[in-house]
């Protein structure tokens, strides 16, 4: 089999995983029945938001074993596993097959929330290794499904499931045990290494995946405001999403049919970038030479500097980059992990699933528009489409708006907001895996990306702390008005304010690098 055909089939086992592996973006589709049985407070709810959070901690643990000490088939299985233990618990829990105490509840959610690290690290590995020239836009186009998981899990549920509250969140949890776990046997058949040196430009097969993803997208977003529901039903609803994920495979499919006679051709890639000296072969094999410095370093050296946790840990971008994913995608996944309750303090109660899979759908746009961003206007001369730091200040500001327009009592300002929120966090998080290795280099990749989604988690229990605090403050027990969040809203306008100002600084930090990028991407 050819290795232009190989390309496609992993990149479309990714798309696969990635669809599934959002695992976490549906707690609150659960949460409200979880706190139930439990009888929790509030505050404990929280707390197990935070636990499915902490596992990211852990997530160096599947960097080391993706670094070439563990086949990738390995990792994928073993995360994969790891989300059926914790996520398959919680559901005979909830079956009342089993009795677990809070404290199990809460661990089992750190077992979940790791295996989301394990999968995403293969899936990132991969990425990387067979589409160094074409980065931001392959992962950009992956990661992109992975915001449409609750929406996908969402379908399921209505089409096959009862409705009633306590049956839909049993099925929420068991799909997430084994959903995952049946595409990764099927995803690490395709995980073998290959030559990237492919026989066909890659331009019409990305064309192709743009139209399809984007495609996806609007019908994820027309079936979310409820334009598609009244002329299909859920269970056909669910069949069209099946047929979407699947129609990636047409790309593997035509590459077959064009490469016939065509081996020996050399690969093109999708425009000049192809053959520039970028991040991506800044390595010692490459012969890159772009001459930033950090403290004497040369860019031909970066990765060995940056390769060492404790350097990395001493640098002033890591932290700058830190702080601006805490507090803006961060707190945007904040704000989704509590978007039920905030739906039922304010009367939305029948329509929490909406506005679930309303921000679903506008994070895989926001995933996507990176990519479509940097692929359409990679000729440009202007630094801010090539630099990652000048895309951060434009969705921080963002998310910060959206908080503070929360602060209307209208259904629509939820609306709106949740879908701004939704895409500007899914951007974030895009963008984040192209400036960490842009910025950090390709050796110890994988390390130094789940270093700095450990915010992730350090946020989650902070701000949901905080919201649960005084969630509970305003009401004793079940609250229920405008002033539940209220205050949330404007301390988590204020931070994603913050982290505005500090992208800016990093912009300007990192500004002579990328225009020395800019350089010899014009020079060739």
């Amino acid at each position: 089999m050819s290795s232009g055909l190989l390309l496609w089939l992993s990149l479309d086992s990714i798309i696969w995983l990635q669809s599934l592996n959002g695992t976490n973006t549906n707690f609150s589709s659960y949460s409200s029945q979880l706190k139930q049985q439990l009888s929790i407070s509030q505050l404990q709810l929280n707390n197990l938001a935070f636990a499915s959070d902490a596992g990211k901690l852990l997530g160096f643990l599947s960097g080391i074993a993706a670094s070439g000490y563990i086949p990738l088939w390995v990792v994928l299985l073993f995360g994969s596993f790891l989300g059926f233990i914790g996520y398959g618990l919680q559901y005979l829990f909830l079956a009342n097959h089993l009795k677990l105490s809070y404290v199990d509840i809460c661990v089992l959610n750190v077992i979940a929330g790791n295996s989301i690290c394990w999968i995403n690290t293969v899936c990132y590995a991969v990425v990387i290794r067979n589409f160094p020239s074409d980065l931001q836009v392959a992962v950009g186009i992956t990661t992109s499904y992975q915001g449409l998981s609750a929406k996908i899990y969402t379908d399921i549920v209505h089409a096959v499931f009862s409705s009633e509250p306590h049956e839909t969140a049993k099925a929420y949890l068991l799909l997430n045990s084994i959903s995952p776990v049946i595409v990764s046997f099927i995803a690490a058949l395709q995980l073998e290494k290959i030559d990237v040196g492919s026989p066909r430009s890659k331009k019409f097969g990305f064309i192709l995946l743009f139209v399809i993803a984007s495609v996806t997208g609007i019908y994820s977003v027309m079936s979310s405001f409820g334009l598609i529901s009244s002329k299909i039903s859920p269970l056909g609803g669910a069949i069209f999403n099946a047929v979407l994920l699947l129609v990636p495979l047409i790309v593997p499919i035509i590459e077959r049919k064009l490469i016939i006679g065509d081996v020996g051709k050399t690969d093109q890639g999708t425009g000049p970038r192809s053959s520039v000296c970028d991040s991506a072969s800044l390595d010692e094999e490459s012969g890159c030479s772009v001459d930033r410095t950090e403290n004497g370093l040369k860019e031909g050296a970066f990765w060995l500097f940056f390769s060492g946790v404790k350097l990395l840990l001493q640098m002033l971008d890591f932290w700058l980059f830190f702080f601006v994913y805490l507090f803006g995608a961060t707190v945007g996944m904040v704000f989704l992990n509590n978007l039920g309750q905030i739906a039922e303090s304010r009367g939305y109660s029948g329509t929490t699933h909406d506005f679930v899979s309303l921000c679903s759908s506008f994070l895989f746009f926001g995933r996507l528009i990176p990519s479509l961003m940097d692929y359409c206007f990679s000729r440009s001369k202007n630094i801010m489409i090539h630099s990652g730091p000048a895309s951060l200040v434009l969705y921080m500001p963002l998310i910060s708006g959206a908080f503070f327009f929360l602060l209307l009592d209208k259904k629509m300002a939820l609306y709106i907001s949740s879908g701004i929120i939704g895409a500007s966090t899914g951007a974030i998080t895009s963008v984040a895996v192209t400036i960490t290795k842009e910025l950090f280099g390709t050796k110890g990749f994988a390390t130094n990306y789940n270093l700095l989604i450990a915010n992730i988690p350090l946020g989650s229990f902070a701000f949901g702390y905080g919201a649960a605090s005084l969630y509970r403050k305003e009401g004793k027990g079940a609250c229920m008005g405008m002033e539940c969040y209220r205050t949330s809203f404007i301390i988590w306008g204020s931070l994603c304010t913050v982290g505005t100002f500090l992208a800016l600084i990093l912009f300007a930090r990192t500004r002579e690098f990328y225009s020395k990028k800019l350089q010899n991407l014009n020079s060739q």
